[in-house]
């Protein structure tokens, strides 16, 4: 009998878990346990501190509901996020508009409207336009692109953080015209602390963190054959630009507001211009998304239909 001690017990669980038939899952498993015992060993992690942080990942499970998703923001302020976001910008077969964080506030049932509308129908402040292109590896536009948009209110309060976040507000879906022209009105984005009245703010406290995040806009662009792009813009000039608490900002996409621009399609607004670019798909299944809409991941995790 193998006797099961400091230096024994990663390979003891290592030689358990051979037999799994799946290899991608085998693979993930061999490397999380190599670290993970290699972390403990690391910093001797004590018995009290282990109970801690059972404690900590099982308040950030609590938190999640359909609609907020603590783990996903425990991802973002921890760099996972934006580190699988680099990692899978890197697999593209040709140029791409960076990637950007999903994060925890995005919903998969955006309403659909036309080119030009506005997504602001509650909240209020300034409108601007935002307007540009999707186009291909070569510059070439794409028809008929999904264009999704959502972003904060005047206070920095995505609706599902409101009192009634079934109601939905600041976000939409745009499809491209024939040349791959895209163009719709919003508020101007504001920069905002993230929810802090959980375990990851806790977190940020404990690390002496300010937790605000630069004003930006978020977009997930796809079209038939190419590639998903999921990104955000960021406004220069936010005291956070170069301190987002979920590393979310690439100076490829941060923008300025034009408040004379004689190429907007709406003139007489402020307007931010930006073409977005997607390469060909590589594979069947390749999604960009690091994150998801909080009520499909409930219905997921609880086999709810």
């Amino acid at each position: 009998m193998l006797a099961i001690d400091e230096k024994t017990i990663t390979d003891a669980a290592l030689d358990q878990m051979s037999a799994t038939p799946d290899p991608r899952l085998k693979e993930i498993m061999a490397a999380l346990v190599k670290h993970l015992h290699a972390f403990a060993r690391e910093v001797d992690l004590k018995p009290e501190e282990w109970l801690e942080s059972i404690r900590f990942l099982t308040a950030v499970g609590q938190k999640c509901t359909e609609f907020r998703q603590e783990f996903i923001l425990l991802s973002d302020t921890l760099g996972l996020s934006a580190l699988v976001n680099a990692l899978h910008d890197r697999r593209a077969l040709g140029a791409v508009t960076k990637s950007s964080l999903l994060g925890p506030f995005y919903r998969q049932d955006s309403p659909t409207l036309p080119l030009g509308a506005t997504i602001a129908t509650k909240a209020k402040g300034p409108e601007t336009v935002i307007y540009g292109q999707v186009v291909d590896s070569t510059g070439k536009g794409i028809p008929n692109a999904s264009v999704e948009i959502w972003q904060p209110d005047d206070e920095g309060w995505y609706d599902l953080q409101l009192q009634d976040p079934s109601q939905m507000d600041l976000r939409g879906r745009f499809h491209t015209d024939a040349q791959g022209r895209y163009y719709l009105r919003t508020i101007a984005p504001t920069g905002y602390m993230i929810p802090m009245d959980g375990p990851v703010g806790d977190m940020i406290r404990a690390q002496r963190r300010h937790g605000y995040r630069p004003a930006h806009i978020h977009f997930l662009i796809g079209a038939p054959g190419y590639r998903e792009v999921v990104t955000a813009l960021y406004l220069d000039g936010d005291d956070h630009i170069d301190s987002d608490t979920v590393f979310g900002v690439t100076e490829t996409l941060v923008v300025s507001v034009n408040k004379n621009d004689p190429a907007s399609p709406i003139p007489n607004l402020p307007s931010i211009k930006y073409d977005f670019q997607l390469s060909a798909i590589k594979g069947e299944g390749e999604s960009g998304r690091v994150g998801a809409d909080p009520s499909q991941i409930v219905k997921k995790a609880t086999g709810i239909q």
